[in-house]
C-alpha cells in the first residue's frame, strides 16, 4: 500500500504536468510559445513543417488553435518577423516602414497579427498588404506601406493598421512558392525590410 500512493501521485503530476504543456504549447494558456524557427532570413523565421505530416503534436494544436490553415509548404510557406531592422520588438507605439521587391512565389500576403496571434481587436479595415496592392499601388520589383496605429493625415499611403495590437508580428505568406525558396532560403529569397520610422517615448 505504501507503493501505492507514491504512483498514484506521481500519475497525478504527470497527467497535471502533460495537461499544462499541452495548454501551453497550443496557446490556451497565456500566449504559448511561438511556432518553430528551423528557417531563418534576415529577421524573418519559418517552420517548414507546418502543414506536413512530419509536424509534431504541438505544432498541430497551435495551428489548430489559431486557425492558421497551414498549407504544406509546397503550396504556401509562411515567415514572421516580430522586430525592425534594428533588432528592435515591433510595437503599436512605432510607426514603421516595411518595403519589399519581387517574391518567389506565384501570391504572396503580410499580415499584422498581435501577441497572441491574432488580428488587433479594431474596425480599421487595413490588416494586411499582399501582391495586388504593390501592384496596384506601386511595382512587383519596388513596393512599401506604412504600419501605424492610425492613418495620420497620410490618405494616399498604404496603410497596415497597428492599433490595439500591443507588439505584434508580421507574417509573410507564399503561395505556390519557388522551387528555389524551398530548397534554398536563404538566398533565394530577400525579405521585405521594416524600418522604424517614429515611436513615442516610452515605446519597448
Amino acid at each position: 500500500m505504501r507503493l501505492l500512493w507514491p504512483l498514484i501521485t506521481a500519475a497525478i503530476l504527470g497527467l497535471v504536468a502533460g495537461a499544462l504543456s499541452a495548454a501551453w504549447m497550443a496557446g490556451l494558456l497565456l500566449s504559448g510559445p511561438r511556432l518553430g524557427d528551423g528557417v531563418k532570413v534576415n529577421g524573418w523565421t519559418s517552420d517548414w513543417s507546418i502543414g506536413a505530416d512530419s509536424a509534431n503534436p504541438y505544432i498541430r494544436a497551435r495551428v489548430a488553435r489559431f486557425g492558421l490553415l497551414a498549407l504544406r509548404k509546397e503550396k504556401a510557406v509562411y515567415f514572421t518577423a516580430a522586430r525592425d531592422s534594428d533588432g528592435n520588438r515591433l510595437n503599436d507605439k512605432c510607426i514603421y516602414r516595411v518595403s519589399g521587391g519581387e517574391m518567389p512565389g506565384e501570391w504572396w500576403s503580410i499580415t499584422l497579427y498581435d501577441g497572441d496571434s491574432r488580428l488587433p481587436m479594431n474596425d480599421d479595415g487595413a490588416l494586411s498588404f499582399d501582391a495586388t496592392k504593390a501592384a496596384d499601388t506601386g511595382t512587383p520589383e519596388n513596393w512599401s506601406f506604412r504600419v501605424s496605429p492610425q492613418q495620420n493625415g497620410h490618405p494616399g499611403e498604404v496603410w497596415v493598421s497597428s492599433r490595439n495590437a500591443d507588439q505584434f508580428d508580421l507574417t509573410l505568406r507564399l503561395y505556390l512558392p519557388d522551387d528555389a525558396l524551398l530548397a534554398r532560403p536563404e538566398t533565394a529569397l530577400k525579405p521585405p525590410v521594416i524600418d522604424e520610422l517614429f515611436c513615442e517615448e516610452g515605446a519597448a
